[in-house]
């Protein structure tokens, strides 16, 4: 019942967060062709569909494997979390879910924290390898996290600042961590699909003013950057409002402020239906398929704490 009221109320607020702004996203939605409006948002479900590859493999590497269409339900139903306000809904109920399926939640929160620095590494390198020098130079804050982030994943570091938080968290360290190539795998994954997030917003652009081949490295790279200073912004539920207003001021070489604005909007609502689009298949999909009772009990033993 707690988890049928969680997921109420997550869609409630991501309906809310659709309907308060209905006149601005109509609008937007009325500048574009159904053709742009359809291809990107068929980009916006592949690029989400890499990022899914790259966390199952993350957690793959740490000890739990899960088949995709599990690991999309743990994923992607999980997720919905992130439109309640507060920063931990998603991860608890990514934990929970993915606790059904035997992985610990040492390992569930370890391959969903891992997922989300290296998303951020590979999105703020996109962006510092494509946005012109004077944005480059107004976000240098949001740059200089790259090296950080860098060392970070390296796996002596990373182990240590998980198994640090776990220890905070007074759960058991984690028995396995990942290798440089698995997480050099992982990040490929996450490369890969920031490179099709590009095509998205490309796509958008293209809809209210020619797009050539060259302006896909500015959209790619607006997309990135929005979307790094939304995640950082933590007080803000999945950085609404804030993603649009550095995705206005990345736009800004391309496109005056009413079309990127438009873009914006357009953008927020592709991956807000995408993410509800992705969760629906994932329980459908993964409907009552749950662990072995052996597994499970295994798992219970090794998070009894």
């Amino acid at each position: 019942m707690l988890r049928v009221l969680l997921a109420l109320v997550a869609l409630a607020f991501l309906a809310y967060g659709l309907a308060r702004n209905w006149t601005e996203t109509s609008a937007a939605l009325s500048r574009l062709s159904w053709w742009s409006l359809g291809t990107s948002f068929l980009a916006v479900l592949a690029g989400l569909g890499f990022m899914l590859v790259a966390w199952r493999d993350i957690l793959a590497g740490l000890g739990s494997p899960l088949p995709l269409r599990v690991a999309a339900r743990v994923l992607f139903v999980g997720q919905l979390g992130k439109y309640i306000p507060g920063s931990v809904w998603a991860f608890a109920a990514m934990i929970e879910l993915a606790r059904d399926h035997g992985a610990p939640p040492r390992r569930t929160f370890s391959a969903t924290a891992l997922g989300l620095v290296t998303s951020l590494g590979c999105a703020l390198a996109l962006a510092a390898a494509t946005l012109s020098q004077q944005i480059a130079r107004q976000a240098w804050w949001l740059l200089a996290l790259v090296p950080l982030i860098l060392v970070g994943l390296h796996p002596r570091v990373m182990t240590w600042g998980l198994n640090l938080a776990l220890r905070v968290a007074r759960r058991e360290p984690l028995d396995r961590v990942l290798s440089g190539a698995e997480m050099a795998k992982a990040a490929a994954w996450t490369m890969a699909g920031w490179l099709v997030y590009g095509v998205h917003l490309w796509v958008l652009v293209g809809g209210v003013r020619p797009a050539g081949p060259s302006l896909y490295a500015v959209a790619a790279g607006a997309y990135a950057l929005a979307w790094a200073t939304g995640i950082l912004t933590v007080v803000v539920p999945a950085g609404i409002g804030v993603r649009e207003g550095a995705m206005v001021v990345a736009l800004a070489p391309v496109l005056d402020t009413p079309r990127a604005l438009a873009i914006a909007v357009v953008s927020r609502v592709m991956f807000t239906v995408a993410d509800a689009a992705w969760a629906g298949l994932g329980f459908l999909l993964a409907r009552g398929r749950t662990a072995p009772a052996g597994q499970l009990s295994d798992a219970a033993s090794n998070v009894s704490a």
